[in-house]
């Protein structure tokens, strides 16, 4: 005789199998930039993809067991096929796919013993960005209405919470590959493993395409997008004495050519001394007081001639 199960436990027991299963797993993010939407995920395998295209204008990510979101996969083209044949290509939306995806979990995660292990995002790009649409649909059927950014997967609330500091409206494209590499990258433990393009998989939806808008990011072009976006160690430090550089000849400019009549750096203009050199003996230079010259002895507007080493021979008025 099998021992009495109450409906709360039965289904306590699965939602944990299922999460358990879940965070086994790489996470993955789904955000919006200026002209689209961008997913990325950790896939070393050039063979099985977490993120496909489902139809024209709408895409498909996932985490999890691979063999039951890749089921869900073909069964949303097939979905998404009949609808379009039957109806019209604009009937073809993510919230239907979203609306029936969950009832495709919900059914599973209650009347099998073992539900799914997968967690799905279905995004949608609009021709305005104000009107895309990103679902996130868990391994029960709940769905869920996300705005910006959505992360999924076992340390979805750590990578959340780093994308929640970092994102803003209107990225661009290499702006919101940052923020979405530094939420996968960090996960809110301190740890920042380096990220190659060889560990990546990059699509997006394109809002500037007329017809198809998922492509995909790989080879040369995600290299150079991650080179732009993380430099490397050699390059950072090679860019630091440059920046210096660059302030100390900024500092230089202003400490030599302000000729504003006061005092700089010590030596007073128009009749004082700087550097050691006299200045300009009150004469006017391009009809202001104060006749500061390079001591290289070349010529400035309204002098007549170069003067003697260390002095400005500007005319006095």
């Amino acid at each position: 005789m099998p021992f009495y199960v109450s409906p709360e436990q039965a289904m306590k027991d699965k939602a944990d199998y299922a999460r358990k299963g879940i965070a086994r797993g790489r996470s993955g993010v789904v955000i919006q930039y200026d002209s689209g939407i961008l997913f990325v995920a950790p896939n070393p395998s050039r063979a099985l993809h977490k993120i496909s295209e489902i139809y024209d204008r709408i895409a498909f990510a996932a985490v999890g067991r691979y063999n039951e979101y890749e089921i869900l996969r073909k069964a949303g083209v097939r979905y998404a096929d009949m609808t379009g044949y039957q109806y019209d290509r604009q009937d073809v939306t993510a919230r239907g796919l979203a609306n029936w995806y969950a009832q495709t979990l919900g059914t599973i995660f209650t009347d099998s013993p073992k539900p799914f292990e997968v967690e799905l995002v279905v995004a949608e790009v609009a021709e305005v960005a104000a009107e895309d649409q990103i679902y996130r649909i868990t391994f029960d059927g709940s769905v869920a209405d996300e705005h910006g950014f959505v992360a999924m997967g076992g340390q979805a609330e750590k990578i959340a919470a780093v994308l929640k500091d970092s994102y803003a409206d209107g990225l661009d494209l290499p702006g919101a590959l940052t923020v979405a590499i530094a939420g996968l990258a960090g996960q809110g433990n301190g740890d920042r493993p380096e990220i190659t393009a060889s560990q990546l998989e990059v699509a997006l939806l394109d809002r500037s395409r007329p017809h198809r808008t998922f492509r995909r990011l790989t080879g040369g072009r995600l290299e150079r997008l991650l080179t732009e976006v993380m430099p490397s160690p050699g390059q950072e430090q090679a860019g630091q004495p440059r920046t210096g550089a660059r302030q100390a000849g900024t500092g230089g400019r202003q400490g030599g050519n302000n000729r504003s009549g006061g005092t700089q750096g010590g030596g007073t203009q128009g009749g004082g001394t700087q550097g050691g050199g006299t200045q300009g003996g009150g004469g006017t230079q391009g009809g202001g007081s104060g006749g500061g010259a390079a001591d290289d002895g070349k010529r400035r507007p309204g002098q007549t001639g170069p003067g003697p080493a260390g002095t400005d021979g500007g005319p006095g008025s």
